[in-house]
């Protein structure tokens, strides 16, 4: 049974005041405020509030950590964001149908002095939905990093993208040179290209599930689960999520209705992405890349769930292979969130390194 709202709001305030945590989700915010807040809004987002909370409060790490919100012109992008505002900027973000709560186990085990900012992506966790209409792909979801990075203002900064987190990354990355000083794919492939053959199939085939989608908008409703099987059901479709995974994805996964909870994210990211390019456009865009990579691959993860074509997935693979470090890890494909251990000092070591290699180069200018 969930507390009360005024128990909650003490829960909070003694964790905040004992480990020096800010912590806001929606309904609840750790400031002067929250009574007022919390019993406004006990009907919106009290799932496994309080799970996070302890989570990182009884974690070893001194990071701070609060709830993030941007603006966007159809409602905000919300995440969450750890470490002081003068910390090395990284900005991390999930895979598909995922949400920030991908990285809430790694980041407290990253050097502390870094300033991680995890977002929920549009359609998935806190983050407003499309408006109707819209299509949800890669080219959108690199804007939508651009709007956020114009918010906190970071001009250079290192990325860590998980899964389709990962292809964002590096599509941003060779966009936008300049701004990109490492990134890390985490169980990715980077870019995922497709036959130049199928893509006008791939873009009809998108088209035509958004108009059946609309088509059965006004009649269509919402899944209630009890908590339960809301956890039941992700694992079901994410079997390589541990118990204590699965009920961190479900802490900004789920929003309460009466008679349970449903699942926040927007039902429109499972249909086809039109947004498709092919292997030439792919390495060509792979080529502009100037960011240290670092491609950190699960040997029971995506190579094995999502195989690709061979003569897709090897050009793009050489690639990497030009310009990375590629490291091959023990684990399945959400490694970072089940064992972060693992990955954790890889990461930490690689991005570190990078900072020495520039401190180096404009020493040498100098």
């Amino acid at each position: 049974m969930l507390p009360s709202c005024d128990q909650a709001v003490v829960i909070v305030a003694q964790i905040q005041a004992k480990n020096d945590i800010v912590y806001k989700a929606g309904w609840l915010k750790a400031n002067s405020t929250a009574g007022a807040e919390a019993k406004q809004g006990v009907s919106e987002v009290m799932i496994q509030t309080l799970k996070s909370v302890r989570h990182l409060a009884t974690g070893a790490m001194n990071h701070r950590v609060s709830e993030f919100h941007v603006p966007v012109p159809w409602g905000e992008i919300r995440g969450r964001i750890w470490g002081p505002d003068n910390g090395r900027p990284v900005l991390c973000i999930h895979g598909w149908s995922d949400n920030s709560g991908s990285f809430n186990n790694l980041i407290p085990l990253l050097p502390s002095d870094w300033r991680c900012l995890a977002i929920d992506l549009p359609g998935h966790g806190f983050s407003s939905h499309r408006p109707a209409g819209v299509f949800y792909g890669f080219p959108y979801y690199v804007a939508d990093m651009r709007r956020v990075l114009e918010a906190v203002q970071w001009k250079r900064f290192s990325a860590i993208g998980h899964s389709m987190g990962g292809s964002i990354a590096a599509m941003f990355s060779a966009l936008y040179p300049e701004m990109v000083e490492a990134i890390v794919l985490l169980d990715s492939f980077g870019f995922l290209p497709a036959h130049k053959k199928e893509i006008n199939n791939i873009i009809r085939k998108g088209m035509d599930e958004m108009i059946e989608y609309e088509k059965k908008m006004t009649d269509r409703k919402e899944r209630i689960y009890t908590y339960e099987a809301a956890k039941e059901r992700l694992k079901a479709t994410n079997p390589f999520l541990s118990d204590q995974s699965a009920q961190t994805f479900l802490e900004r996964g789920v929003k309460q209705v009466d008679g349970g909870v449903v699942f926040s994210r927007d039902i429109r990211i499972n249909l086809t992405n039109i947004a498709r390019m092919d292997l030439e456009q792919c390495l060509d865009l792979q080529a502009q890349i100037k960011a240290k990579v670092l491609l950190l691959q699960a040997n029971q993860g995506l190579i094995k769930i999502f195989p690709q074509p061979e003569d897709l997935f090897e050009p793009i693979q050489k690639g990497w292979k030009d310009k990375s470090t590629i490291v091959t890890v023990e684990g399945n494909h959400h490694i970072h969130l089940n064992d972060p251990a693992v990955v954790a000092p890889v990461i930490t070591d690689f991005l570190q390194s990078v900072t020495a290699e520039d401190t180096a180069s404009q020493a040498a200018k100098c």
